[in-house]
């Protein structure tokens, strides 16, 4: 017995991971874990990996994302001889279809983690295919399939019960068929239809699907990602009702939400760590208050773009303890209220995006600085108050790609330059105070000296 224990221990230390490279010849029996990320991945041909393939029995982990010219025939390759495959990520290989993904799923592979985002040519059958078949499956990125229909997402609902994270970005036929329904809910809607009648319409073969109920919950979910999707607040009252222990939530650009859904948000309580809502664009700061007052140990929290927020859902956001990074872009209606509750409250605030917030003065931004000891980024670009002499010298460089206009107007600290400008700015208020003592006019200057003249 423990001549066995010793051999399967030697095997497994005789084992070797692969980074930015192919094995050589010599190695592939011994590889264990493949990866092949750009630039380098742009350089492999497919017929280099359907011959790595071919003799690599004890591959667990593949990650072929961005590489051009991989076929089906290789993926079909990796699934006859990888018995023991684990994870998969083809982000970005736009040639692969569902013959390569059935492939996989035929082969009672131990599958836990597959990510196909921007596997453009993907359809319904091989998304089903992963579902039913794939028990073990812990992880499912499927952002970016033009192609993705409810009918396949019911699936994943349905079947993929241990699932922790499911990522269906920029899935644009995603509706609120695609995920659970809330029982209550739908009754709610039927009466309502019963008493208003709409006028009738098309009716197209998504719409006649029948409410997803779900007799399981989906308690194992932590992470969600369902940006630019066509979902409504009945889709997302749904989805808490059966996944309530999710940490990060990612619904960003689903503009047809409201307020009802961050109070459906807010039942997930100390659960929820991370909530991403930039550009979503009818939420106020009712619904601010649901989930800020509910949600106390939130991290991470993007409201960018959310126009009709002001400086009160700020004022609630700062009293998370936990709050780590806060995105504020274009809310322009916040003032120097808001950056003052943040200065006085947010203690623990690492990162803060407050480009194209029009009326934040430098003071504002002075105590701010001044106070979070701990932030580490600054974004403040377009904000005309930051146009004034001397502080351009202590934002990082911008992008190449920005034309003049961009050039002038960024403003970004990181790290030592967050520093650089607090003392900047410090010595101006001493200056001030100095000229003021001494009934002398204050002049702004550019350079770290205290002298007045």
């Amino acid at each position: 017995m423990s001549n066995r224990l010793q051999g399967v221990e030697s095997f497994y230390e005789d084992m070797i991971s692969v980074t930015n490279r192919l094995p050589a010849a010599d190695e592939h029996r011994r590889v264990r874990h493949l990866t092949l990320h750009k630039p380098f991945a742009s350089t492999v041909s497919d017929e280099d990996l359907s011959r790595i393939f071919s003799s690599a029995p004890h591959l667990e982990t593949v990650v072929l994302s961005g590489i051009p010219d991989i076929t089906d025939r290789t993926i079909v390759l990796l699934a006859e001889n990888a018995n023991n495959l684990q994870s998969i990520d083809l982000t970005g290989c736009q040639q692969i279809s569902d013959v390569a993904v059935l492939e996989l799923t035929t082969k009672s592979l131990p599958l836990q983690c597959i990510k196909l985002n921007a596997v453009v040519g993907l359809t319904d059958p091989s998304i089903s295919a992963i579902a039913k078949s794939s028990p073990r499956l812990l992880e499912l990125e499927l952002s970016g399939l033009p192609l993705l229909s409810p009918l396949s997402v019911r699936d994943v609902w349905s079947f993929s019960r241990k699932l922790r994270t499911l990522r269906l970005a920029h899935c644009p036929l995603l509706s609120d068929k695609a995920f659970p329904s809330s029982i209550e809910a739908s009754d709610e809607n039927d009466e309502e239809e019963k008493e208003k009648p709409l006028p009738p319409r098309p009716i197209t073969w998504v719409e006649q699907l029948p409410p997803l109920i779900l007799r399981h919950t989906a308690d194992n979910l932590r992470v969600l990602d369902l940006s630019s999707c066509k979902i409504t607040d009945e889709g997302i009252e749904g989805i808490i009702a059966h996944a309530t222990k999710i940490q990060n939530l990612n619904i960003s650009r689903c503009s047809n939400l409201t307020d009802r859904s961050l109070e459906a948000i807010s039942t997930l309580g100390e659960n929820l760590d991370v909530l991403i809502l930039a550009h979503v664009m009818n939420i106020t700061d009712r619904g601010v208050v649901y989930f800020a007052r509910a949600c106390r140990n939130l991290r991470v929290v993007d409201v960018a773009f959310c126009r009709n927020l002001t400086d009160m859902s700020v004022f609630e956001l700062s009293g998370l303890s936990s709050l780590r990074r806060l995105s504020l872009i274009r809310v322009h209606k916040l003032t120097d209220i808001a950056i003052f509750s943040l200065a006085e409250h947010a203690w623990a605030l690492e990162r803060l995006y407050i480009s194209y917030c029009d009326h934040v003065s430098l003071d504002a931004i002075h105590l701010l600085v001044k106070n979070l000891t701990r932030l580490q980024h600054l974004s403040a670009t377009g904000v005309p108050s930051l146009k004034r002499k001397g502080v351009h010298r202590f934002s990082d460089l911008p992008p190449s790609d920005h034309d003049l206009d961009q050039q002038a107007a960024f403003r970004v600290f990181s790290g030592i330059n967050v520093e650089g400008l607090r003392k900047f700015l410090n010595k101006e208020d001493q200056r001030r105070r100095d000229a003021e003592a001494r009934n002398i006019p204050f002049v702004t200057r550019s350079d770290d000296k205290l002298d007045l003249y």
